[in-house]
């Protein structure tokens, strides 16, 4: 099934009103409370969802009513943007049930990462719309990854590049997941896609999986082991083959590696028998994941990244 034609949000502007949501796992009330803080301190106005606090086991509530809050959020005409309070699991469930041409209808900007993922490609392949793979509302996103966010949503730009966190290459000292490798140099250009590694296998081979073909393809995941990590991107190359990627960026892979004691790859061991045999660009560490110091990825804008300069850039404007 052909994409359909790309379209954008209109940008945020100071005062606007962002509508909080909770698609996927079970929120607390002091993560609403965060949340709403969060925003207003950004300089926004808040709008919540009539379903946040309800509960069905891990999930906020039963799928139809967080689809409830989706489409509320979607058609209210003065809401100009929403924005998940955490991932969790549970955003699977709205796929089948989502109004891909109401979405298309009343586009608006979505923001989110992790089980968020599931919400993106669906968006995008069905509606075409522009969705936002950052921080979530509840976080407590360093200054960096605040400043590029509300760059790309209210600054709209011919290119924007990014740099990489110098925060996460201090890290890298005592981290390892946090060191910036190139494992194939090169310059690649094409459409960002791809999201929490978990999310995007889960959906391969389904009418909501990407097409990986000719993208730049991006991947981060949290607290799996590698030989998990190894199993999805073989689910994933199986699929598509990773070769058919324009280049291929993985993020901070925090907690992924071997159990202690236990005869394992270690996960750089792992990730790079997928990306070594690639003729086309490939590098971790990069400054997006379930980390502090992370940029914002608009899902299926074109892009470059450049390896040698550690840049991913932005090629056109992110919102109309």
């Amino acid at each position: 099934m052909p994409f359909p034609p790309l379209i954008k949000p209109p940008r945020l502007a100071p005062g606007d009103i962002i509508g909080l949501i909770a698609p996927a796992g079970v929120i607390s009330q002091e993560s609403i409370d965060k949340s709403v803080a969060h925003v207003e301190a950004l300089g926004f106005r808040v709008r919540l969802g009539a379903h946040l606090t309800a509960v069905h086991g891990n999930y906020a509530g039963l799928w139809a009513q967080r689809m409830i809050d989706f489409n509320a959020m979607f058609r209210d005409p003065e809401v100009k943007a929403i924005w998940a309070i955490r991932g969790g699991s549970g955003a699977l469930q709205l796929l089948p049930h989502i109004d891909y041409q109401m979405v298309r209808a009343h586009p608006k900007i979505l923001i989110g990462y992790s089980d968020l993922t599931a919400l993106h490609l669906a968006i995008n392949r069905h509606a075409g719309l522009v969705t936002f793979h950052g921080p979530l509302a509840m976080s407590t996103p360093s200054d960096y990854a605040t400043k590029h966010l509300l760059d790309v949503l209210m600054d709209p730009r011919p290119q924007t590049v990014i740099p990489m966190a110098a925060e996460n290459a201090a890290r890298a000292t005592s981290a390892p997941q946090f060191t910036l490798r190139t494992v194939v140099p090169g310059v690649a250009t094409g459409r960002l896609t791809g999201g929490n590694l978990s999310l995007v296998a889960a959906l391969a081979g389904t009418p909501y999986a990407t097409d990986i073909r000719g993208s730049l393809l991006f991947l981060e995941d949290v607290n799996e082991e590698p030989y998990r990590i190894d199993r999805m991107l073989m689910q994933l190359q199986m699929n598509q083959p990773f070769s058919q990627a324009a280049g291929v960026m993985l993020g901070v892979f925090e907690g992924c590696g071997p159990a202690p004691g236990e005869s394992a790859l270690t996960l750089d061991e792992t990730t790079d028998q997928h990306l070594r045999p690639l003729k086309i660009p490939a590098v971790t560490g990069w400054s997006f994941g379930h980390i502090r110091d992370q940029f914002t990825l608009p899902m299926g804008v074109q892009a470059r990244l450049e390896t040698a300069a550690q840049t991913l850039t932005l090629l056109e404007p992110a919102v109309s």
